[in-house]
């Protein structure tokens, strides 16, 4: 880990003192102490992160005049000059990062933060805020950084599961699980990593399926995807995390049909990621199944919150999260950079989906 480096920065209240990286005892002191905290805030998130990467730690913790603290989960890119930098929380395909306030936090407060930000030599600096709060950061965003929008879906398991499957599982979803549970499935949640090459399989199928539904030539897909989700990262989360990672199979007559990741944290459950065979799952509703296993568990231990992750507003994703009570939030990311790069990136990326004709899932 690199040794801390301490400096202030003016704050309308006064001087506040700024470290990085910040230091672990105190972020998981202020974690334990934030009721809203996420799974994908945590040093042992950042620690996934840097292991399966080239990421390296570049938390900062603030600690204002009236005695606040903050932490602000970052990372950086390994081995580039400081003016090449992305500083960002998180990297996308990450989730959620954020600041940690257990205290809440004010205005003035935020502001410092993003004025600390925008001092970065780094060429691009982005956050990602959790739903909780984002009307504030919102108002408190300089007009040098730019808004994105994204949604992240989480079901509220207020009451206990009957609640949540009485109430808030939609009929289709009810209709679906009652359907696999006719079936007879065999199920399987590894808290050992033991499950974690099931996954793999799955994935691999459910990569070539992807290809085909996006038009997207199987060599690039392949290419895209393992660079997003490399073969290796669940593995370590599973390692990082131990029994806090529960991955969920479904087998079908002895073959694996579906698989689901679940990581928890506090109050915070958090679906990670899916795979299937969709010829072996789909008939007999496998994934939804394992979805309702899920939520159920973390309802006994006594998780307030399910997260789905993210989705795009009208999708079918969307649709399917719904069905099991998922409601959407906003959890704005906010960006700057000294350089047009995203803009380039993306129009790349928009020239290449031409060329090949790729249909957005």
């Amino acid at each position: 880990m690199n040794a801390s480096a301490e400096l202030l920065i003016d704050t309308a209240s006064g001087p506040a003192h700024v470290t990085t990286p910040a230091p672990r005892a105190t972020w998981w002191e202020l974690a334990a102490q934030d009721p809203d905290i996420c799974v994908t805030q945590t040093p042992t998130w950042l620690d996934c992160l840097c292991a399966t990467g080239s990421y390296r730690d570049a938390s900062r913790l603030y600690a204002f005049p009236d005695g606040s603290r903050i932490v602000l989960p970052l990372v950086g890119r390994v081995r580039r000059p400081r003016r090449l930098d992305a500083q960002e929380s998180w990297p996308a395909g990450w989730g959620i990062g954020g600041p940690v306030t257990p205290e809440g936090v004010g205005h003035e407060q935020a502001r410092a933060i993003f004025d600390d930000l925008e001092r970065l030599p780094a060429l691009r600096v982005g956050v990602r805020f959790r739903p909780q709060g984002a009307e504030l950061w919102q108002r408190a965003a300089p007009g040098t950084f730019r808004l994105e929008p994204h949604m992240t879906q989480a079901v509220d398991l207020d009451g206990g599961f009957d609640a949540v499957w009485r109430d808030r599982f939609h009929t289709r979803a009810r209709r679906d699980v009652k359907r696999a549970e006719k079936a007879h499935l065999d199920v399987e949640v590894d808290r050992t990593g033991r499950l974690v090459p099931v996954f793999q399989e799955l994935y691999e199928q459910s990569i070539e399926r992807w290809a085909a539904q996006q038009h997207e030539p199987p060599v690039l897909a392949r290419w895209r995807r393992r660079r997003e989700f490399p073969t290796g990262r669940l593995a370590e989360v599973a390692d990082r995390f131990g029994a806090s990672c529960a991955l969920w199979v479904a087998w079908n007559a002895g073959e694996p049909a579906a698989s689901i990741v679940v990581l928890r944290h506090g109050p915070h459950a958090k679906f990670w990621r899916a795979a299937m065979n969709r010829d072996v799952a789909h008939p007999v509703r496998a994934t939804p199944l394992l979805y309702r296993l899920a939520i159920e568990e973390a309802c006994e231990q006594g998780c307030r919150i399910f997260d789905l992750g993210e989705s795009a507003p009208g999708s079918s994703l969307e649709h399917f999260k719904a069905g099991f009570g998922a409601a959407g939030r906003p959890s704005p990311r906010y960006w700057r950079e000294r350089l047009p790069v995203s803009s380039v990136e993306r129009g790349l990326r928009t020239a290449v989906k031409r060329a090949i004709r790729f249909r957005d899932a």
